[in-house]
């Protein structure tokens, strides 16, 4: 594993969940197991008044990590630091400049500084105008990068706006967009699956795959998130960042080395190669969109989304949409692709589905199977790699039925499986860019999704209710071509499967 420098991590909006819930204890999981530099602090900056031990005291590891010795979580504690900006980011920076310089002394960081963006994205450009105003741009001394979190936009307009914001003062090579999904260890390995197997990468293409599907699902509604989801909906919160960056990595070339700009530069082709739907007949033929309605789930009734805190009573966000779309190229023309994501669904799960196509040749054709060959490659939960082919049942005659050939990664045993935002923090602080989005490959992903949302914004298309607790809208599976319909890794929970159109 390549060195990790001595540095200081600079959170901003660190009084904020994110830092507590996740940060935080993926750099100590880090320090538990060797991961951190000798020489390595974070310094928390918020607009909330806290002394360093008030931080430590917010982030409450003592709480998460019982099985640890309390002298432990002290050491570890004792790296962070805090600093009050007084109720505004975009303020002269020169007592929090003091600070970075005094703890970087201190602490011997070696002048090499992370800032982490942790905060809504209108305060991007201001925070980093104003690090740039005291030097902290600045890698003579040592190398400074920036990690940004989504939404990294709202729509290909802004998106280029941030992207502009962001290098009037720092260059693209220092700039990390963090997507946490990409720092899923069966994300990642998807490209091992296609380029380091002999076995799968000849199949990867139009001739031997029928169909592609991607289901990311969960079980819980929109809870305290309302008011931001309700200005958001499905395609962008999931979509146009965590899913598309999924199909980028299943419809990527293979790239000439495993450098990360090489890396991304495929992704970026891939991205690039999706066939744009501009028309409204085209957006409306290929696209679901669908809102939960209250049901009984287990004997309890939930709310529909329109009875959610801080959402519109006549809201006609989606929580669920569905989208189908070609590439254009040689390696995946006229396979469809098949991507949906949602709340309010039987089970949490995260998959891709490759469907193989069936042999030309049928000789089996009395076996009741499914037609096709599947490769499942399961995000979450129980992470793993699922192949579904026919096998002989044994006996007289050649009844065929599904076999199933599996590996899950908690088959490892003792292997440590790192965290999503373990994996990515550690990849910042190495250099390592390869997991991060690229400012063109974010303009491509919003260039592609941009339309369908601006059909959807002018009220033109159906918005189908579905019962909480079911895997969305009654005509979800009209989307999937022939036979085929949707793999649902579940049964639904729901007491009622009522659906319905509601009016806009």
């Amino acid at each position: 594993m390549p060195k990790t420098e001595n540095q200081m991590l600079v959170i901003f909006g660190a009084s904020g969940d994110l830092t507590a819930r996740k940060l935080v204890p993926a750099l100590y999981k880090l320090y538990k197991d060797k991961h951190l530099p000798e020489h390595f602090v974070v310094l928390g900056v918020a607009r909330s008044f806290m002394t360093d031990e008030d931080f430590r005291k917010q982030v409450a590891l003592e709480s998460k990590y019982l099985e640890d010795s309390e002298e432990f979580i002290k050491t570890f504690s004792e790296k962070l630091f805090y600093e009050d900006l007084h109720k505004k980011y975009d303020v002269d920076y020169r007592e929090l400049n003091e600070r970075i310089q005094d703890l970087n002394t201190t602490y011997q960081c070696d002048n090499n500084f992370i800032f982490y963006l942790s905060t809504p994205p209108s305060l991007f450009e201001a925070i980093v105008k104003n690090l740039t105003a005291k030097g902290l741009n600045d890698e003579r001394l040592g190398w400074k990068r920036l990690i940004v979190e989504k939404p990294f936009g709202y729509s290909l307009e802004t998106a280029k706006s941030l992207n502009e914001g962001l290098h009037r003062y720092f260059k693209e090579s220092q700039i990390y967009r963090i997507d946490h999904y990409l720092g899923k260890e069966t994300v990642q390995n998807i490209l091992v699956t296609r380029f380091a197997n002999s076995i799968f990468e000849p199949l990867w293409n139009r001739d031997y795959i029928d169909h592609v599907e991607i289901t990311n699902a969960e079980s819980g509604g929109v809870e305290s998130r309302g008011g931001y989801y309700d200005k958001s909906g499905a395609l962008r919160d999931m979509f146009q960042s965590h899913l598309l960056q999924l199909v980028a990595m299943l419809v990527m070339e293979p790239p000439l080395s495993a450098d990360p700009e090489e890396i991304r530069n495929e992704k970026l082709k891939a991205l690039k190669s999706l066939r744009l739907m501009t028309d409204p007949e085209t957006i409306e033929k290929n696209t679901i969109r669908g809102q939960y309605l209250s049901s009984k789930i287990n004997g309890e009734r939930v709310n529909g989304y329109r009875e959610e805190e801080d959402v519109d009573a006549d809201s006609i966000t989606e929580t669920y949409a569905a989208v189908k779309f070609y590439v254009d190229n040689w390696r995946w023309a006229d396979v469809p692709f098949y991507v949906r994501t949602a709340k309010r669904m039987p089970t949490k799960v995260t998959e891709v589905v490759i469907h193989f196509k069936s042999p030309h040749h049928q000789i089996f054709k009395n076996s009741n199977i499914n037609k096709d060959n599947k490769l499942i490659i399961r995000i979450q939960p129980d992470e793993g790699i699922l192949m579904k082919f026919g096998v002989k049942v044994p006996g007289q005659g050649f009844k065929v039925e599904r076999g199933n050939l599996d590996f899950y990664y908690s088959s490892l045993g003792d292997t440590n499986i790192m965290e999503a935002y373990e994996r990515l923090l550690l990849d910042a602080m190495q250099g390592d860019a390869t997991l991060y989005a690229r400012a063109d490959e974010v303009e491509a992903a919003w260039r592609f999704t941009d339309p369908i949302l601006n059909f959807w914004k002018s009220k033109k298309a159906n918005i189908y209710g579905y019962s909480a607790g079911v895997w969305g809208p009654q005509h979800a599976d009209e989307l999937i071509e022939g036979s085929n319909q949707w793999r649902n890794p579940g049964a639904n929970l729901a007491d009622d499967p009522d659906y319905c159109v509601i009016d806009c």
